[in-house]
């Protein structure tokens, strides 16, 4: 009985800090299953981060890192395939191919450009502003039918659809056009400090890291927003408590507890109790994703086998699409 074929899968997250709570709870955690219905691509997005200045030294220790937190979370590199995105030239020459088929004005209406430049008005370089035509490449060099997205990267997606539509169109079917995989819905996790925005590094004070001490991550939730109200109760309201929501938000996905059962456990005791609890719950939820992250990191040896066989793996794939990219637009073969 012949095997049915995996559908292909594709994701990527740059090295530009390191990974937190958010990240892990609200998207990696759910990775490593994905394995079972998929054929999955995980890279580290290192070409992308160079929009914004970086520390050699710092980038090169954070995709590390990074990858043996994907191992560390449950990617298993026999099942997944994990790689560098710099290591697989492909990406550079199709994002070049694909910069002359993006229109001017696709790329000027890009929201993350204008934010980006906001936060970056000394460096408006023109990597930041065509990076989507090489996040297309990214994508569509691996002909993948889903890539999961969140509300910030959906422009992204659309950009890459409208791309792949307009070479098939000229050229023929040379691009599967993928469709946008709306996820399992992980936690929603919100700023320790401002829950009303999301869990993010550049508000580190907020943001509880993987790599964190307990003895920081037991500080921050201490220091956490709950609410200002007389009421003083542990009870899920989103609307009028965020501070205490977004605590019980992230104490259900570490624990696997209801809302329900939150409110029954904490009945009486008031936040003085609440906020070091959940703050224990996550350095345990943590801890094994942090020891295991730092044995790992001392394997060099393995971390460059990972990203050497997964390098391999993705350039045959990549290569393949890049050739027939190249056929079509007239490109003298090798």
């Amino acid at each position: 009985m012949e095997e049915t074929k995996k559908k292909v899968m594709l994701s990527g997250i740059q090295p530009s800090g390191d990974l937190h709570l958010g990240n892990y709870l609200g998207a990696i955690k759910n990775w490593g299953a994905r394995a079972e219905e998929f054929d999955c691509y995980y890279f580290m997005a290192d070409m992308h981060t160079i929009t914004v200045r970086q520390t050699p030294a710092d980038l090169r220790r954070r995709t590390l890192t990074q990858l043996a937190q994907y191992i560390a979370c449950g990617l298993d590199p026999e099942k997944n395939t994990l790689f560098i995105q710099s290591h697989i030239p492909a990406h550079a020459e199709l994002g070049w191919v694909l910069n002359c088929y993006t229109m001017f004005g696709e790329l000027s209406r890009m929201t993350q450009f204008k934010d980006k430049s906001a936060k970056h008005a000394d460096n408006i370089n023109g990597g930041l502003f065509t990076y989507p035509a090489l996040m297309a490449a990214d994508i569509l060099l691996y002909q993948p039918d889903f890539v999961p997205v969140g509300n910030d990267q959906k422009q992204h997606v659309e950009l890459t659809r409208n791309v792949a539509q307009r070479f098939n169109n000229i050229y023929g079917d040379v691009f599967k056009v993928p469709e946008p995989y709306i996820p399992k819905t992980g936690a929603r996790i919100m700023s320790l400090n401002a829950p009303d925005s999301k869990m993010s590094k550049s508000i580190p004070e907020g943001c509880v890291f993987l790599m964190e001490k307990p003895e920081d991550i037991q500080r921050k939730f201490k220091r956490a927003i709950t609410d200002s109200d007389t009421e003083r109760c542990v009870r899920f309201d989103p609307e009028n408590k965020p501070g205490v929501s977004n605590l019980m938000s992230i104490y259900s996905a570490v624990t696997g507890k209801t809302m329900e059962e939150i409110e029954a456990e904490f009945d009486g005791q008031g936040y003085g109790a609440f906020k070091p609890a959940v703050g224990e719950a996550v350095i345990e939820c943590l801890r094994p994703i942090r020891e295991e992250t730092e044995r790992i990191l001392k394997d060099k040896a393995y971390l460059e086998s990972v990203y050497k066989a997964g390098a391999e793996k993705a350039s045959y794939v990549a290569n393949k699409t890049l050739r027939k990219v190249y056929k079509k637009v007239g490109f003298v073969a090798k």
